[in-house]
């Protein structure tokens, strides 16, 4: 068994360095997963800004559509979907991992960074997606891991087999058991016979040893193959914990924002292209130009969730607002982790009022918004699942027909519980649907250059029942007027108010409605006009106004 595993190890130092040492830079990607790869910059024909501007969708590629009918989702199918995502205004794809994988479910357990899994298509399925997004005006982002491979991985497979491997240095390995060490999988240090390697997930994501250059430079080589694909960018998965620098030195080292900014570099010099992390305990700092220069903006759902759900403006909402780089970050709902919450369906219990005032204060705030496949719907859970996560990654609903228009067979995992009725074709002809809702938000967003880029100044003050702040772009000023409250509520204006001076912009018919507010404490005898003007919003309501010229 061991002179097997030499073998194979030989066989691969011999071909991927003959490869590298026989085309130097110039490495063709086809020779490999390894291998030099130069930079060929092209342009997208997307216009600037495209990522600042518009609105994304996180597709889970297994569970979008099927186009072949093995109750697998694939490349093809999300292909097919293109025109829906343009009527919906989308701007930008993430695609969650497109990459051979271990796993064959989620895709963080990456065997192959050059190639597609299987069950998704081919490479040339891929080429032809990205050329149609783009002639849509869309954009295409690709999750990329970087911490960690697949244990199957070959190049691990090596390093696993043979002290002596030439790859034994592109993992993390240890002679001795450590002590005192607790991740994310726990213990993170997994045996390997009479050695150990080191995992922060899950034994079969080993961690790649970072500090060493050449594995550096084989992941700038894979986002080369990529961007010289056509590929407008990526998002990194868990770059928290690239370098580890002891049992309580794991999460968040400086290294890690280094090599961003190194990534970041490298997507600067092809132009046009856009990068965001996940970097759940510090999202703050890897927005940062000298790391990722965006990250998402973790925490943020939850607080506009909670204060939609308390019916007023909760106090922590307001503090990440004053106090993270919001317009530099990717803004969620949900995402594909339950760390980050259920599918807003179930944390309102179908409550769609309060709904579609989580998706108006998503739209309307700054920041790069993302939508996870189905959020336009009130898509739910799956059940039953193997684990929680799973849950929230169910097959999306198209129609009311066999397997949810998802597919010609069953699916790979089962409907969620609410396919039946919150589908697209159903909402489609619905027009005060979910989905209906978020293509007018959406629109009211791709319109606006101040909803888009604009500076934001907050007015609420907590437990308001109103969310009111302005955006201001361009000689545009917006005023954005959310009520949280089931009933009417009134926020007070600014001394200077003119309420002639602004216009309704959404709904196009909302008339501003001011009354007065009582006299201030200890004033009874004060007169009428001395106590600030109210402006009045209707219960569980989004109006937006524009100052005229």
């Amino acid at each position: 068994m061991r002179f097997r595993w030499i073998a194979r190890a030989a066989a691969l130092w011999l071909c991927i360095g003959g490869a590298t040492a026989a085309f130097g830079a110039a490495a063709s990607p086809q020779l490999g997963e390894v291998g030099a790869v130069a930079a060929m910059p092209r342009d997208s024909g997307l216009p600037d800004g495209w990522d600042r501007k518009g609105v994304f969708v996180e597709i889970l590629v297994r569970a979008y559509q099927d186009s072949n009918g093995d109750g697998i989702g694939d490349l093809n199918g999300v292909t097919q979907r293109l025109d829906y995502l343009q009527s919906l205004g989308i701007r930008g794809i993430w695609l969650m991992p497109i990459t051979a994988s271990q796993d064959h479910d989620h895709g963080y357990a990456p065997v192959n960074y050059r190639d597609i899994e299987p069950a998704y298509g081919t490479l040339a399925d891929f080429d032809r997606l990205v050329a149609e997004a783009h002639k849509r005006g869309i954009g295409v982002i690709l999750d990329y891991v970087i911490n960690h491979s697949g244990s199957a991985h070959p190049l691990f497979e090596a390093a696993a087999a043979d002290r002596q491997s030439p790859y034994r240095d592109w993992y993390v390995f240890s002679d001795t058991e450590m002590k005192g060490w607790t991740t994310y999988g726990g213990d993170p240090w997994r045996a390997n016979g009479d050695d150990w390697y080191y995992g922060a997930f899950d034994v079969i994501m080993p961690d790649w040893n970072l500090r060493n250059p050449a594995v550096v430079d084989f992941h700038l080589d894979n986002l080369r193959f990529w961007l010289n694909r056509g590929v407008d960018g990526f998002r990194f998965d868990a770059v928290g914990v690239l370098y580890e620098n002891g049992p309580i030195a794991w999460d968040n080292q400086p290294e890690n924002h280094v090599l961003m900014k190194r990534a970041q570099d490298l997507l600067a010099s092809y132009g046009k292209r856009y990068m965001v992390c996940e970097a759940a305990s510090d999202p703050e700092a890897f927005s940062g130009e000298d790391s990722c220069g965006s990250a998402f903006s973790f925490g943020l759902q939850k607080y506009i969730i909670k204060s939609i759900q308390m019916g007023r403006v909760m106090p922590d909402l307001r503090y990440m607002l004053r106090t993270m780089p919001v317009a530099r970050m990717g803004t969620i709902l949900s995402s594909h982790d339950y760390y980050a919450g259920a599918r807003p369906f179930k944390q309102f219990g179908g409550d769609e009022p309060r709904y579609k005032l989580a998706a108006a204060t998503l739209l309307t705030l700054p920041g790069h918004p993302f939508l996870y496949y189905g959020e336009e719907i009130g898509l739910s859970h799956a059940q039953p699942v193997d684990y929680q996560d799973q849950s929230i990654r169910g097959p999306m609903s198209w129609s009311a027909e066999a397997n949810a228009g998802f597919s010609t067979t069953t699916p790979f995992r089962p409907l969620v519980d609410n396919w039946r009725t919150h589908n697209v074709a159903a909402e489609e002809a619905n027009t005060d649907s979910l989905l209906n809702w978020y293509r007018q938000l959406i629109a009211l967003r791709n319109a606006h250059p101040a909803l888009q880029t604009g500076d934001f100044t907050l007015w609420s003050q907590d437990d308001d029942a109103i969310f009111a702040f302005t955006r201001e772009a361009g000689g545009e000023k917006l005023l954005v007027l959310i009520n949280y409250s089931a009933r009417e509520a009134s926020i007070a204006a600014p001394a200077d108010f003119d309420a002639a001076a602004w216009v309704p912009v959404f709904p196009a018919a909302t008339a501003l409605r001011l009354g007065q507010a009582a006299a201030p404490k200890g004033k009874r005898s004060a007169k009428a006009s001395e106590a600030p003007s109210q402006i009045r919003v209707a219960p569980q309501s989004l109006q937006v106004f524009r100052l005229a010229p």
